[in-house]
């Protein structure tokens, strides 16, 4: 993409944080609502309505002992409101990104930052919402999103991603294990002190990750390992006081899943927070916002950022109390050629009260380089 148009669909985005609500013709819901029921495999699709939009799938392969390769992929879809009583397929009514990454970790693993390896891609285009677009596009009627080649569909049994790029390959499918996990309140989550900040929010912990990675021209095979996949929706997230957030989603050995997350004001106190846990074959238990505490512990400072992310934090959570640890430090992801944000999001391991491995996910960390700003 050239500068130039990459700056011009930039200014575009900056729209998407405009307060302004745009009716869009034949939505199926006005935007997020609490009670609303979620129906699936439809809802597993695109909400075009509502003004920011998520599929994001992150895992790891090798074993638990050793895993050797980490991989996160997340399509983002934006509604700019311009261009709504534009019937041209070239108007851009929604804007889709998608980031991708691969961490190849060094042994296995590697806390205290010895060499490792973290490659990262991003996209972007214009959408005007035609499902059958050949650029980019994604499907209401059920989950399918593409963008320049790179796509992730729900095949039923599984989710299928396939995101070839210059030095990292994906092409993975992510067998479902469990039932779906609803967030919240029958997947209405909270995500500040104001009622109308809240998304829709799904996820599916514990799937099994088989398929390929493949690492500047080499080939692995993924024949084991554990998968997680979010989708979210939302017509506002942030309050004005946040600047970004800290979110959690793990597997556990046991079958278990784990979600907590905080969001923070600038002088680093929590102003929400929130998660689930969700033994195997039990019911989900959401955590209330004063149940969840995050204690930062060693930080990393980004030689390209200069921002200090904690890679090491103390959880203290409803289901207990953990310890969490990033498997690289250098797990951090520059989106200023799509979404203007730069963030860490990496493998990372936790450990029980014992300090023992009991499960592997990933952590993602928005606003240190930054106030992130999401429509």
């Amino acid at each position: 993409m050239s500068p130039a148009r990459r700056q011009a669909l930039l200014r575009i985005a900056q729209f998407t944080a405009l307060p302004a609500a745009w009716p869009l013709t034949g939505a199926r819901a006005q935007g997020v609502q609490r009670g609303q029921v979620l129906t699936f495999p439809r809802d597993h699709g695109a909400h075009p309505e509502t003004r920011t939009e998520w599929w994001y799938a992150t895992g790891w392969l090798g074993s638990a002992e050793q895993p050797t390769h980490g991989f996160q992929l997340t399509f983002f879809r934006s509604r700019t409101g311009l261009a709504q009583g534009n019937a041209s397929r070239f108007a851009a009514r929604q804007l889709l990104f998608a980031h991708a990454a691969v961490t190849v970790l060094t042994n296995g693993q590697d806390p205290a930052g010895r060499p490792g390896q973290h490659l990262h891609e991003q996209r972007i285009a214009r959408w005007s919402g035609d499902p059958d677009a050949a650029l980019g596009a994604a499907r209401r009627d059920g989950g399918a999103v593409k963008l320049q080649g790179w796509s992730l569909r729900d095949a039923g049994s599984a989710w299928q991603a396939r995101l070839p790029s210059r030095d990292f390959g994906l092409d993975l499918q992510l067998t479902r294990t469990q039932p779906l996990l609803l967030q919240g309140d029958a997947g209405y989550s909270r995500k500040g002190p104001d009622e109308a900040q809240a998304s829709h929010y799904v996820s599916e912990p514990q799937l099994a990750p088989r398929g390929s990675v493949t690492v500047q021209g080499r080939r692995v095979e993924a024949r084991a390992g554990q998968a997680w996949m979010d989708h979210e929706w939302s017509d506002q997230i942030l309050h004005p006081q946040a600047v970004g957030w800290d979110w959690i989603g793990i597997n556990l050995f046991d079958g278990s899943a784990l979600t907590a997350f905080v969001l923070r004001r600038a002088d680093g106190s929590t102003l929400w927070a929130g998660g689930s846990w969700r033994r195997a074959g039990q019911a989900v238990q959401a955590f209330a916002p004063d149940a969840v505490h995050f204690s930062p512990g060693r930080r990393w400072r980004s030689p390209s950022s200069a921002a200090h992310y904690p890679v090491e934090w103390t959880l203290e959570t409803p289901a207990g109390g953990f310890a969490l640890r990033a498997l690289l430090d250098a797990q951090e992801l520059d989106g200023r050629g799509s979404t203007g944000t730069v963030y860490w999001e990496g493998l990372s391991e936790l450990l029980d009260s014992q300090g023992r491995r009991v499960g592997l996910g990933y952590l993602e960390m928005t606003g240190y380089a930054g106030r992130l700003v999401l429509g």
